[in-house]
């Protein structure tokens, strides 16, 4: 039987306890290893070119990501932050973000998150779907469909509903008698199809 390679990750965020706590949680599982941390945008920027890691989480908002996405083959790029604008947050998933997660996320969660992303899905932390949905409701974003919604299935639209209140996806599976890794496989499915 063949182990796993650990995920690789590169940190930034200028606040340095924050970014020690979050490089400790993150090196307690045996699954993750962080090659690099940076203090700010440019540090992520470099680590991120120097290092090649699988998965980065750079801070400074949009242009790191920006100037990450531009790599060859750039790495996975997941948002840890505060920043709850619902411009911020469309932003980042219009540039290729394939996360968008609040700092107020406890240290198991973050692990189980950063795996699920490694694992070829994409996370929006749940308190921020609801904006999304509202949002795209209202507005149609600038999408071929002028209601993105009716694309999802009556199953997808109800997950979405859920998320939306705030539910994890475990009591979104209790809820609907579906299995946990179902409801992932679904919010994939739903965030392609809402083009985020």
């Amino acid at each position: 039987m063949t182990e796993t390679p650990a995920i690789r990750i590169c940190i930034a965020d200028d606040h340095p306890l924050f970014r020690e706590g979050v490089v400790r949680t993150l090196s307690e599982s045996d699954a993750l290893v962080v090659v690099g941390e940076a203090g700010d945008a440019d540090g992520a920027v470099r680590i991120a070119a120097a290092e090649r890691p699988d998965l980065v989480m750079p801070g400074g908002g949009l242009a790191a990501l920006t100037q990450i996405m531009k790599m060859d083959a750039p790495p996975k790029v997941v948002m840890l932050t505060v920043a709850e604008d619902d411009d911020v947050v469309l932003g980042a998933l219009k540039a290729g973000a394939v996360g968008y997660i609040l700092k107020g996320v406890g240290s198991r969660e973050l692990v189980a998150i950063i795996r699920d992303i490694a694992d070829g899905q994409s996370y929006l932390s749940p308190s921020l779907a609801m904006k999304l949905l509202n949002q795209m409701q209202s507005t149609g974003g600038a999408r071929r469909n002028a209601d993105p919604i009716s694309d999802l299935s009556k199953r997808e639209e109800d997950i979405l509903r859920l998320v939306a209140k705030g539910l994890s996806n475990r009591e979104v599976g209790e809820a609907l008698d579906l299995q946990e890794k179902t409801v992932k496989h679904y919010m994939t499915s739903i965030m392609q199809k809402l083009h985020v």
